[in-house]
């Protein structure tokens, strides 16, 4: 069974960090296309960085050069370090794998920013 656990959510006040976690277990990130999403209260479920298998890497204009994503294949974990944070990044942030097969979600972690 494949499944996708998020952590690291919480409140955060304007300009601060928080480091998200995504532990998979039941498939390797080795060869899978890893991402975060986060879906805002009235809006859509918007991409906000992907993590192609190697090193590649790709942003949303609204993240880039404040979000970074990353993968530890050896744990089987994919991150998202999140600094400078804005009140409009508050959401709930969502784990994505995908390959060749399947597709898979986690169950989100919610992140707030407000002083």
């Amino acid at each position: 069974q494949v499944q996708l656990v998020e952590s690291g959510g919480g409140l955060v006040q304007p300009g601060g960090s928080l480091r998200l976690s995504c532990a998979a277990s039941g498939i390797s990130i080795r060869f899978s296309r890893m991402g975060w999403y986060r879906q805002a209260p009235g809006k859509e479920r918007e991409l906000v960085a992907t993590s192609p298998t190697g090193s590649m890497t790709n942003y949303a204009d609204p993240v880039k050069g404040r979000f970074t994503i990353s993968r530890d294949s050896a744990k089987n974990t994919v991150y998202l370090q999140m600094n400078s944070l804005k009140p409009e990044d508050t959401a709930i942030y969502y784990c994505n794998l995908r390959n060749a097969i399947s597709e898979y979600w986690g169950q989100g972690t919610q992140v707030t920013v407000s002083s």
